[in-house]
């Protein structure tokens, strides 16, 4: 244990004092958050997400400066850092599109005014829509237009449109006729 220690010296006395030299800034920046948080009335739950991108930001550091102490050099160490938010960027990029949508039919779900059949005008100035709702999916509404084009329009677009009911029930399962 004794060789070791001092194989290592230099090391384990560089992360011990980066380690406590982290845990006070992080108790500093901490403290600054929850000032800024009560001067400015801000709720107590988004003071603790700012919390939470603290700590995130901390352990980022510390991993940089430890992984520099125990001799991983920068270049090794920034195409870690590379490749690691390369990835998690283009997968966060990929997946903010589907669950988007998802939590859109999600709320869709719960609290859409307009049913299955209902005829409905979304206010949209670069292409307004006047359809009968066909089908209410996961991802996505299918509308009927009065030329009987079928418009696959998603979720999260229809939350974010002034929508209309120009009238309900236009048609039924048996008389699809009334397009």
């Amino acid at each position: 244990m004794y060789e070791i220690f001092t194989q290592y010296r230099t090391e384990i006395t560089y992360t011990v004092v980066t380690v406590f030299l982290l845990l006070i800034v992080q108790f500093l920046l901490k403290k600054a958050a929850h000032r800024v948080g009560k001067r400015s009335e801000i709720d107590f739950t988004r003071t603790r997400l700012m919390f939470q991108y603290i700590n995130i930001l901390i352990l980022f550091i510390a991993v940089f400066l430890l992984a520099i102490a125990w001799g991983i050099g920068v270049t090794e160490l920034s195409l870690i850092f590379s490749s690691v938010f390369a990835v998690l960027g283009v997968a966060l990029f990929a997946i903010w599109s589907i669950l988007s949508n998802i939590t859109s039919g999600v709320i869709l779900f719960f609290s859409f005014p307009y049913k299955i059949g209902d005829k409905i005008k979304i206010h949209d100035k670069d292409m307004p829509i006047e359809a009968i709702i066909e089908d209410i999916k996961a991802f996505h509404l299918h509308l009927r237009t009065l030329e009987g084009e079928l418009i696959t329009y998603p979720n999260n677009l229809i939350l974010q449109k002034a929508v209309s009911l120009i009238a309900k029930d236009v048609y039924l399962d048996e008389d699809k006729s009334s397009l």
